[in-house]
């Protein structure tokens, strides 16, 4: 049964832009201190697109070897090629992975019938001991695999049982455990969602994986865990409080260029590398193509951080107790702020 908080985390960088281990290792004692349900390595999250095979391994062995009797390690292995998958499924399984993550194949565009019949289902019949989470999220990745082809799956391999919903479509939602039954999980994939999918009938979401959590993790699991145990009071308590958070995996703003003005979007990870970077965390920068912030994104990700800890200064009190930083302190000035957004409109 899958339920409750699961960070995607995101993988630290140095100021030279290689992996920062010491860093790394910070961030997952961080949530396993705050009693998170389990810990997503190398998901999109952090940044594996950008991993080399290398990299990507060693962020996967330190999760499973730090979350071991802590909670449940979980190894993103998906991409656009199941033979790629299926190497690092083996070496996740090796490592100590108790689950892995399979994001639908992006930009090859295979349909969802291919997705079940030449991905999911040939990695998931290779390694029958770890636990599946399909991972569906079709505006990153183009493609869907369906509540259709996902039902067979889950008759068809008992290790397919859970799906992380990105589709932002609570009929989609429905029509998954309408299909495939009580006994699926089905976790949110987008924080700002998870409460409507926890509590929606036809849904009944029993989690979420989690990129907000990188800051706020204990909050997001009493959050969670208080929907699941319908003490619906604590829950809305916690959604207000948080709510700034939420709405930050993509942060739009508008940017003046020399020939008018235009629409800026940061996505994630890099509005929740920004904030974390702003409260003194391991985070370092994103690797390009993604870069930084432009100024008006910033100002929103810190008139979000401001707001938290001006109202709720206990959602943060973990971090500063934990990296020994000054929050209050931090938010106050701007030298925090250097070299977080660009400084010129090109």
């Amino acid at each position: 049964m899958f339920s409750g908080c699961y960070t995607a985390l995101i993988t630290p960088f140095t100021s030279d832009s290689g992996v920062d281990e010491a860093g790394l290792e910070k961030l997952i004692e961080f949530q396993a201190s705050e009693g998170v349900s389990g810990v997503l390595a190398v998901g999109t999250t952090g940044e594996s697109p950008t991993l080399n095979r290398e990299e990507h391994n060693r962020v996967t062995e330190r999760v499973c070897a730090l979350m071991k009797g802590q909670g449940r390690a979980i190894a993103g292995t998906g991409s656009n090629s199941t033979e790629e998958t299926m190497r690092a499924t083996e070496h996740a399984a090796h490592a100590g992975a108790d689950t892995i993550l399979l994001v639908d194949p992006y930009y090859n565009g295979p349909s969802s019938l291919e997705i079940r019949r030449e991905y999911v289902g040939p990695v998931a019949g290779a390694f029958p001991e770890l636990e599946m989470i399909c991972y569906v999220i079709p505006g990153r990745t183009g493609t869907k695999l369906l509540p259709e082809d996902l039902a067979i799956l889950h008759r068809d391999y008992q290790n397919v049982n859970t799906v992380k919903e990105a589709t932002g479509d609570l009929e989609n939602m429905a029509r998954t455990r309408e299909c495939c039954g009580e006994d699926f999980n089905i976790l949110s994939g987008d924080d700002d969602k998870t409460c409507a999918m926890m509590t929606d009938a036809r849904i009944r979401a029993s989690g979420v994986i989690s990129v907000m959590s990188n800051v706020a993790p204990g909050a997001i699991q009493r959050f969670t865990r208080a929907i699941n145990e319908g003490n619906m009071e604590a829950a809305d308590g916690l959604a207000e409080a948080m709510k700034p958070l939420f709405g930050m995996v993509g942060v739009a703003s508008e940017e003046e260029t020399p020939f008018g003005k235009t629409e800026v979007k940061a996505r994630n990870p890099l509005p929740i590398k920004t904030m974390m970077r702003i409260l003194g965390m391991p985070a370092g920068p994103c690797r390009q193509p993604l870069g930084r912030m432009n100024p008006g994104g910033l100002e929103k990700v810190l008139d979000n951080a401001r707001t938290v800890q001006h109202n709720h200064p206990e959602i943060f009190a973990p971090i500063e107790a934990f990296f020994k930083v000054d929050i209050a302190k931090r938010l106050e000035g701007r030298s925090v702020l250097e070299g977080l957004a660009y400084t010129d409109s090109g």
